[in-house]
């Protein structure tokens, strides 16, 4: 790393002629015309500007580069620097300064304007605490108007109208041409008063713009793009933080191998894109692409799941190497190896797609935890069809659900990433250790009385467990809810005792809004359920057209005792469910007991 302080002019000559260019992962410049306005001043005071920082490339760009707005190249030049830090600054300056051209910013409310930055002489020579407004903004017609003085304008279209004016032009500020033509004729308006008001100007203005330095840190091309992600997030503070993604956007859209083979460069956001539609057009649980790509599964989690591959394969080649998906292993995912390996996480997760229909989980709203699908793909990448036997297909169920139920993924999950990879192949191929995943997770019976909303992980779990088992809508009766009737039907979580009614009956003794009194049911089932149970069920009765012994036996399937609703017993219901929810919990666990232990249970 080196500390530069080069010109203004030099830096904004570069910026010209492509030699200092963006990396492609920089957001649009988007200054509004008061911070325009605001950095000029502080350049013409010659007051700090503040630190920029840039990454030098040996020539050879390790991004896909993109021109500071407003510079415009005739040809492709590989820049010798890349703006990490200081774009808005530097981009304000360069159309300010140097462009012949008015300026594309906005106004206060948001507003798109162009505008010519002037400097007025008079103020600009007087105390430094009026340099701000000494900084004119002018419309793209160069026609000022007076707002206090109604028909009140200034033609600046002339070079006669701008020394008139005393409004000096700032945008050729470095031409010195143009500058000592323009001082002509402002000189000869008024010879007497001019010269002297010029040369003061001159002193405490222009020359001031001319040998202004930049202060630049130049980070050596040598810098890693771990250490660059980093660096630029960290000095970045104000603004959108940079995630891996575009990082390596602009990394694969400047592989030189790559665009020399196929012509063109490499478009993460397309390659993405593409496998991101098939999938949630497959499968609603991926997210909705009305919403955003980023809906759902996210492009993170994709890339994670390439780099568990990777660096699996890696490790079977070199042992002593670790399964990894950190950012560092992200960042340092070879554009070849991406290629590679995205066709394989993709038919990866249309493969957990599907296993998770087979649990009754098709909305994203119902996914107990995202994540865990992470390592589930890259195990289904690395084994193939080896999962699709029955003694795989309920290790792997088995191993699912001790992680929604345990809720193993609530927090930091990349360690456990690496671990389920490893251990879920291992017991699948040797059946030697249990994963960590299924040995470590526990459920207590009373943990039910604090599952309350759809936040937690075993709500959701339990909730498609119940419609994985066999409940039947009471309305819809006529078969088993299935992954298919859920949106056709608008089935959601339903009370089943009305809360107000517990809590004058019961008050606090039991909860009313644990998920042991919710369960699966339809819309129009939910619409005919008004009061307490015994009130409601006749009418559900008459409505399904069904003897009312078969109707209880509709009850049963949601692991209610009906003759506890038709007593109003909430009591008898609530412990009586609760059994049967925790029976429910240890056969999907696949563990006699709800407490921890090893994968067979114990007592």
């Amino acid at each position: 790393m080196a500390l530069d302080s080069p010109k203004l002019r030099d830096v904004l000559a570069d910026v010209a002629s492509g030699s200092l260019q963006l990396p492609d992962f920089q957001r649009e410049w988007k200054w509004d015309d008061d911070r325009i306005r605001a950095i000029i001043a502080t350049v013409t005071l010659d007051y700090p500007l503040g630190v920029v920082m840039t990454l030098e490339t040996g020539g050879s760009s390790p991004f896909r580069a993109r021109t500071l707005t407003g510079a415009e190249l005739e040809r492709d030049t590989v820049p010798h620097l890349l703006l990490l830090d200081g774009q808005q600054r530097l981009t304000s300056l360069f159309q300010a300064l140097y462009l012949n051209a008015p300026v594309k910013t906005v106004d206060a409310r948001g507003k798109s304007i162009e505008r010519w930055y002037y400097v007025d002489i008079a103020k600009a020579v007087g105390a430094s605490a009026d340099r701000d407004d000494a900084i004119i903004s002018v419309p793209e017609n160069k026609i000022l108007r007076n707002e206090f003085s109604r028909g009140s304008t200034l033609d600046l279209t002339t070079v006669e109208g701008e020394c008139q004016a005393q409004l000096f032009p700032l945008h050729f500020v470095f031409d010195i041409q143009q500058v000592n033509a323009w001082k002509k004729v402002f000189v000869k308006a008024d010879e007497n008063r001019n010269w002297d008001l010029w040369a003061e100007f001159e002193e405490q203005v222009l020359d001031r713009i001319r040998s202004f330095q930049v202060p630049m840190i130049r980070l050596a091309a040598s810098t890693s793009m771990d250490a660059v992600c980093a660096v630029f997030e960290r000095v970045n503070t104000g603004g959108v933080p940079l995630n891996v993604f575009e990082l390596l956007t602009a990394t694969y859209a400047g592989d030189r191998a790559f665009t020399e083979k196929s012509g063109e460069y490499y478009q993460l956001p397309v390659a993405w894109q593409t496998i991101k539609r098939d999938l949630a057009t497959r499968f609603p649980v991926f997210g909705r692409l009305d919403q955003s790509v980023e809906d759902g599964l996210s492009s993170s989690d994709f890339l994670q799941a390439v780099a568990l591959v990777r660096t699996w394969e890696r490790k079977q080649e070199r042992p002593g190497t670790a399964v990894s998906c950190k950012r560092r292993d992200l960042l340092e995912l070879p554009l070849a190896d991406f290629d590679r390996l995205a066709p394989r996480l993709a038919e990866a997760f249309a493969w957990v797609g599907e296993f998770l229909q087979q649990q009754c989980i098709v909305r994203t709203s119902d996914l107990p935890y995202r994540t865990q699908l992470v390592p589930l793909a890259a195990v289904r990448a690395v084994l193939g069809q080896e999962t699709n036997g029955l003694r795989a297909e309920e290790m792997i169920t088995q191993w699912y659900w001790c992680g929604v139920l345990g809720e193993m993924y609530g927090g930091s999950t990349e360690t456990r990433f690496t671990r389920d990879v490893e251990q879920l192949i291992g017991w699948i191929r040797r059946s030697d250790e249990i994963p960590d995943t299924v040995n470590d997770a526990y459920f207590f019976p009373d943990r039910l009385d604090s599952l309350t909303t759809r936040h937690s992980a075993a709500y959701k779990g339990i909730y498609a467990l119940l419609i994985k088992q066999g409940a039947v809508d009471w309305h819809f009766t006529n078969a088993p809810l299935s992954p298919i009737r859920l949106d056709e039907h608008s089935v959601g979580v339903r009370q089943i005792f009305p809360k107000a009614w517990i809590d004058k009956e019961y008050g606090s003794t039991f909860p009313a809004n644990s998920i042991v009194n919710k369960t699966p049911l339809s819309f129009r089932a939910a619409q005919g359920m008004s009061g307490p149970p015994a009130s409601y069920l006749a009418s559900l009765v008459s409505a399904s057209d069904m003897r009312p012994e078969w109707f209880d036996d509709v009850i049963a399937t949601h692991l209610i005792d009906p003759d506890a609703l038709h007593h109003n017993d909430y009591e008898r219901f609530y412990l009586d469910r609760s059994r049967q929810l925790v029976a429910l919990v240890q056969s999907a666990m696949g563990k006699r007991t709800a407490l921890r232990g090893a994968a067979d249970g114990g007592e």
